[in-house]
C-alpha cells in the first residue's frame, strides 16, 4: 500500500470514529467574527502586556496547515482567505468531546476555534481555543513539498491544492482581479456603458480565427463560440449606445502554449467620434490607471528584464519596423515573391494562397515582435490582413490600425473602424474566397452586420486588450495557464 493510500485510510477511520462518537464531521455554517488578517492588523504591533488586558473571545475559522502536539496540548495554524494565525489548543482548557474530536483531526481539515489572545514564549500572536468545532473532515493528506514540484501541470490540473499550498499563487489570482476591477472603473468613469453579447453565435466573427462549432437542437441549427464579440458590440454602436465596453470570455479553436488558450478573456471597447490615435493616449491612460492601483510604480520587472510604461510610448509603422529591426532588404515592400524568399528561408510557413500583406506580417511576427520590449505601438497595416479597419486616406492598401506589444507580446489591437457597408462586404467576400481556399481562420459573411452599417454607423474607434497577458505582465508570470484558475490541458495519458 502507498503511503498516500495508507494516510486515507487511516483518515477513513477517523471519519468513523467521530461519526460513531456523534461528531458531524460537515456541519452546515459557523458564524465567524474576525479573520485571520484582522487579527494580525489589530494585535500584531501590541506588547504582551496590553494584550494581557484584551478578554474578548473571538470566533476564526480556516483550515489547518500545521501541527505540533505536545499530549495534552497542541499548536495549531489555521489559514484562511486573509492569512494564517496560530491557535493553542489545551485539554484543560476545552471540552472533553472537544479535545476527542480534536484529536482525531488532521492537516488540511477546517475548524473552528473560538478564544482569546496572547504571545507565546518566542512572541507569536496566539489564540487560545475555549472551544472548537470541525467544520471539514480532508480525506487526502496535503503535499509535503509542493513547492519542491517539479510537475507543474500537476499544479494546473489541481489547481485548488496550488491554492492551498502556494501563496504567491493565490496572490497571482487577486491581483488579476483587482486588474479586471481597476479596468472596469477606468471606462465606467468615462462614461462608458458594460454590456452583454452572445457567446454562441450563428455566424463567427470579429477575429481571424478557427472557431469551436456546436448544434443547438431546439432551433435545429448551428452555432460558434464566439472568437470574438467585435461584431455585436459595433452594432450597439449603430444603435445609439456610443461607448460601450464587454469583459468577455472568448474561444477559438487554435493550440496550446504559454500564450494561447483556447479559451481566454478579453476587454473589448468601442468609442464613437474617436479614432485609432485617440485610442493610443487612451491606452496610455488606462496602463497607467492599471499600474496605479496594481503596482504602485510605472516601471516593472518581467522575467528578468525592466519594462517602462512611463508615457508617451514608442509608435511605428509596421513596414518601418520591419526596416529597423527586421533589418530587410527594401524589395521585399514591392515585391511578393522576394517576401516569400525570405520568410521560407526563415522557416515560416507560407501558403499559395497568402498575399503580400500577410506575408509581410508574418515575417513582423517572427523577426520584430519579440525584440518589442517596451510599450509599442506598430501602425500601417496592411488592409489584406485588417478586414474590418477603415482604409488609410493617403495609402489605401493600409488601414488606420494598431497593435500594441509590451514584454515581445501582443497585448492589443485597435483600429478606426470600418463603417462604409459597401467596402465592408467586399472585404467579407475576400474573407470568404479565402475560406473556400482553405484558410479555416477567415472571416464568415454576415450580411445582418453589412444590413446594420448600412442604418449608419458614426465614426467609431475601438479595441480589444488581452486580460490574460495584462495579468502575465503585471505578475511576473511565464505563461498564461500561471493567471488562468483552471486551464486547459490536454488529458492524462
Amino acid at each position: 500500500m502507498g503511503k498516500s493510500s495508507a494516510i486515507i485510510e487511516d483518515r477513513v477511520s477517523k471519519l468513523n470514529k467521530l461519526k460513531a462518537n456523534g461528531v458531524i464531521p460537515y456541519p452546515a455554517g459557523y458564524q465567524v467574527d474576525i479573520t485571520a488578517g484582522e487579527i494580525l492588523h489589530r494585535f500584531g504591533d501590541m506588547d504582551e502586556k496590553d494584550l494581557e488586558q484584551e478578554t474578548e473571545i473571538y470566533a476564526v475559522a480556516g483550515r489547518i496547515v500545521s501541527r505540533r502536539d505536545f499530549g495534552k496540548a497542541s499548536f495549531i495554524h489555521i489559514k484562511d482567505r486573509t492569512g494564517r494565525i496560530q491557535a493553542y489548543v489545551r485539554k484543560n482548557k476545552v471540552q472533553p468531546d472537544q479535545f476527542d474530536t480534536f484529536k482525531l483531526m488532521d492537516i488540511g481539515d477546517f475548524i473552528g476555534l473560538k478564544g482569546t489572545l496572547f504571545r507565546t514564549r518566542t512572541g507569536e500572536l496566539t489564540l487560545v481555543a475555549e472551544d472548537l468545532k470541525l467544520l471539514s473532515k480532508s480525506m487526502r493528506p496535503l503535499p509535503e513539498k509542493w513547492h519542491g514540484l517539479t510537475d507543474v501541470e500537476t499544479r494546473y490540473r489541481q489547481r485548488y491544492v496550488d491554492l492551498i499550498m502556494n501563496d504567491p499563487v493565490r496572490e497571482v489570482f487577486v491581483a488579476r482581479s483587482r486588474i479586471i476591477q481597476a479596468i472596469r472603473e477606468f471606462f465606467i468613469e468615462r462614461d462608458f456603458l458594460e454590456v452583454e453579447t452572445p457567446m454562441m453565435q450563428p455566424i463567427p466573427g470579429g477575429a481571424t480565427a478557427r472557431p469551436f462549432k456546436t448544434y443547438h437542437n431546439a432551433l435545429g441549427m448551428d452555432l460558434y463560440m464566439r472568437v470574438a464579440p467585435e461584431l455585436y458590440l459595433k452594432r450597439l454602436v449603430v444603435g445609439g449606445l456610443e461607448r460601450v465596453f464587454e469583459i468577455n470570455r472568448n474561444f477559438r479553436n487554435e493550440g496550446l502554449s504559454i500564450k494561447h488558450n483556447p479559451e481566454f478573456t478579453m476587454m473589448e471597447f468601442y468609442m464613437a467620434y474617436a479614432t485609432y490615435e485617440d485610442l493610443m493616449g487612451l491606452t496610455e491612460e488606462v496602463f497607467g490607471h492599471i499600474l496605479e492601483q496594481v503596482a504602485g510604480a510605472q516601471v516593472i520587472e518581467y522575467q528578468g528584464k525592466t519594462i517602462d510604461f512611463k508615457p508617451p510610448w514608442k509608435r511605428i509603422s509596421l513596414f518601418d519596423s520591419l526596416r529597423e529591426t527586421g533589418e530587410v532588404e527594401e524589395k521585399i515592400f514591392d515585391d511578393r515573391e522576394a517576401a516569400a524568399a525570405l520568410a521560407r528561408g526563415l522557416g515560416i510557413s507560407i501558403q499559395e494562397r497568402d498575399g503580400h500583406g500577410q506575408i509581410l506580417t508574418k515575417l513582423f511576427d517572427h523577426l520584430v515582435e519579440p525584440h518589442l520590449l517596451h510599450p509599442t505601438f506598430v501602425t500601417g497595416y496592411p488592409t489584406e490582413v485588417s478586414p474590418l479597419s477603415r482604409r488609410n486616406d493617403l495609402d489605401p492598401e493600409l488601414t488606420d490600425r494598431f497593435e500594441l506589444f509590451i514584454g515581445g507580446r501582443e497585448i492589443a489591437n485597435a483600429f478606426t473602424e470600418l463603417n462604409d457597408p459597401v467596402d465592408q462586404k467586399q472585404r467579407f467576400e475576400s474573407q470568404v474566397a479565402l475560406r473556400d481556399a482553405g484558410d479555416k481562420e477567415a472571416l464568415f459573411m454576415d450580411e445582418d452586420y453589412v444590413t446594420a452599417l448600412e442604418y449608419g454607423m458614426p465614426p467609431t474607434a475601438g479595441e480589444g486588450i488581452g486580460i490574460d497577458r495584462v495579468v502575465m505582465l503585471l505578475t511576473d508570470s511565464p505563461s498564461i495557464r500561471d493567471v488562468i484558475l483552471f486551464p486547459q490541458m490536454r488529458p492524462k495519458e
